[in-house]
């Protein structure tokens, strides 16, 4: 796979995933930390038996050589990548670690390399709602991302952590499970296995939006969107032109904070934000 940028000397960023039996992700583990040190890339891999979870940045060459060693292994070709671009290294080291989840519900029967909702693509997403098709619009991602920013008439079901997920859902009225149901998160990860949740609990009728937030503004902009999408990097959020934002995380509680909360009186870098303030959180030394 080869991957371009127009921007002199910019800082590749990828992310990627793969639900896929791993069995062999101890070798895994230590194949991938020789590759990512010798590419001097940063970034972390998550392997479980479930499959990979990775986010890395590097220069254009060693984002290319790994990309080249990945699908070595046929179980990784061809996996779809979320590209963008920095003028600094977004992350501060590179890990490579074991988890039993790479996406943690709690829930062993949820399989989706087995079973999993059918994807509709963002085009199709946004002539739905252009045409104002009957859909139900469900964010699946924690309270901190949909404040930052979320499809206009999405279902907040106010979860802290993706584990919240299957309980949030019988709150849900009965009526739904034959409705048609489009769901969505930051990459798409996070849908494959709560579109197998739901389908569980007997909803018919349940699509997930291919490539989550990111894919749709790569493929169609912002169109019904409202507001920034959250990323898990030192970016914070980028917007519908996947640039990044002014956005900021309060060192204290580890809430994005939007240019007007940074210039509220109640925020003071490392020790407190609107959020947070009046609550016992940990702050840090400058």
């Amino acid at each position: 796979m080869v991957i371009r940028s127009t921007m002199a000397g910019a800082i590749h960023n990828i992310a990627g995933y793969r639900f896929v039996d791993l069995h062999d992700r101890d070798e895994l583990q230590h194949y991938f930390s020789s590759i990512c040190e010798d590419l001097g890339l940063k970034g972390t891999i998550l392997l479980a038996p479930e499959g990979i979870n990775f986010f890395l940045a590097g220069v254009e060459s060693s984002i290319e050589h790994f990309v080249n060693k990945l699908e070595k292994d046929e179980r990784f070709i061809d996996i779809p990548l979320k590209l963008s671009f920095t003028d600094y290294q977004p992350f501060n080291r590179m890990n490579v670690r074991k988890k039993n989840e790479i996406i943690s519900v709690g829930m062993d029967e949820v399989k989706p390399a087995v079973l999993m909702g059918d994807e509709i693509e963002p085009e199709a997403f946004k002539a739905m709602l252009d045409e104002g098709h009957p859909v139900h619009v469900l964010d699946t991602r924690n309270g901190y991302e949909l404040r930052v920013g979320t499809f206009e008439d999405a279902i907040d079901l106010d979860i802290e952590t993706f584990r919240e997920f299957p309980k949030a859902i019988e709150q849900l009225p009965e009526s739904m499970k034959d409705e048609e149901i489009v769901m969505f998160c930051t990459g798409g990860i996070r849908c494959e296995k709560a579109s197998v949740i739901m389908l569980n609990a007997g909803f018919t009728k349940v699509k997930q939006l291919k490539g989550g937030i990111l894919g749709y503004f790569e493929s169609v902009g912002g169109a019904h969107w409202n507001g920034d999408c959250f990323v898990f990097d030192q970016r914070v959020a980028v917007n519908p032109e996947l640039n990044e934002t002014d956005a900021v995380l309060c060192f204290a509680c580890r809430e994005p904070l939007s240019p007007s909360e940074q210039a509220s009186k109640d925020y003071v870098i490392g020790v407190s934000c609107p959020y947070c303030i009046g609550k016992k959180t940990t702050s840090i030394a400058l």
